[in-house]
């Protein structure tokens, strides 16, 4: 396995929806959701995918693990497109953790019964088989055997997130996507389950596309970084660079909201305005109305993708 290269890739990635408009819903109009998005994760690495709420990451990512299908564009996984995979065999290779992981549990089943659905059905393993896969699972994501015997309510948090890891992995899948992984977290809890999370990865060879709005989740867990704002990724980096030097402005203005000791926020007035019309997408960029640095040109035309020294940015005026 050469692991230089991609494990995922994805190219011109486009979803919308249709929604009615109108009195009677007699018009119908398309809502972008993701714009034409290029993706490439290489084997045990980690792609952050950062942004505001409502900016499309959630829905890219479950494109890419092929819970809602793209309007256009092509996914392969192991250079095999993914509608090659049957349903059952896909989950094998990629998985999505949900931000609450317990709430995709049925709550009349123990720990054990939930885990050992997927190794029946999709891994076809028999009884003893099963149980020890579970038990050794268990102990990977440091949780007692006798927590398998419980019912999902009766799980904290961290033990809940857990819990969704273990799930994942009896998968063996190499791919997993976690969606906002540790938001709902005490921030105590959030560095023991990145930890985790870093030492599992190591230890299996995990890719992770990790999608979450909070820069210092992205900084501790992530190898690169792409910055989606309104469906586009308009900004790709090694975390390293983008952290200590960010090109668009709207980079630097998320990274300017993160609260510091003894310093003023530098938010400006502009960082207020409201985010584009999903249902009228403007013709130019779509920051254009919040950036500091927009020239005329910004809100004519929208930027094409330019690479200076591996960094990656759509942007007219960029902070290079």
């Amino acid at each position: 396995m050469n692991k230089t290269m991609n494990i995922l890739s994805a190219t011109q990635l486009f979803k919308s929806y249709d929604k009615k408009q109108g009195l009677f819903n007699k018009q119908s109009i398309k809502l972008r959701a993701v714009n034409n998005v290029n993706i490439d994760l290489k084997f045990n690495e980690s792609l952050g995918i950062v942004g505001e709420s409502g900016c499309g990451k959630s829905t890219l990512a479950k494109i890419l693990a092929g819970l809602i299908k793209p309007s256009s564009g092509k996914i392969q996984i192991q250079n095999k497109n993914i509608e090659e995979y049957s349903k059952n065999e896909l989950p094998n290779h990629i998985q999505y953790m949900f931000q609450d992981p317990i709430s995709s549990l049925n709550p009349r089943k123990t720990i054990y019964q939930s885990l050992a659905a997927p190794l029946k059905y999709l891994r076809k393993l028999d009884k003893i088989e099963i149980d020890q896969e579970i038990k050794n699972i268990i102990k990977e994501v440091n949780l007692k055997e006798e927590f398998l015997n419980r019912f999902p309510h009766e799980f904290s948090g961290g033990q809940a997130q857990r819990i969704g890891i273990a799930r994942v992995l009896l998968s063996n899948a190499k791919i997993i996507i976690l969606d906002e992984p540790v938001s709902a977290l005490d921030v105590s809890v959030q560095s023991q389950i990145l930890n985790l999370l870093i030492d599992l990865q190591k230890k299996f060879e995990l890719s992770y596309i990790v999608i979450s709005h909070d820069l210092a989740v992205i900084e501790a867990i992530c190898d690169r970084v792409m910055v989606m704002y309104f469906g586009d990724i308009i900004e790709k980096a090694k975390a390293n660079d983008l952290f200590q030097k960010p090109f668009h402005p709207y980079t630097n203005l998320l990274l300017n909201s993160i609260p510091k000791i003894d310093e003023k926020l530098k938010i400006s007035n502009l960082s207020e305005t409201e985010l584009p019309d999903p249902l009228n997408p403007p013709q130019g960029c779509s920051f254009y109305s919040r950036c500091e640095k927009r020239i005329e040109n910004c809100k004519k035309s929208f930027p094409e993708e330019t690479i200076i020294n591996n960094r990656q940015f759509k942007c007219f005026a960029p902070n290079n």
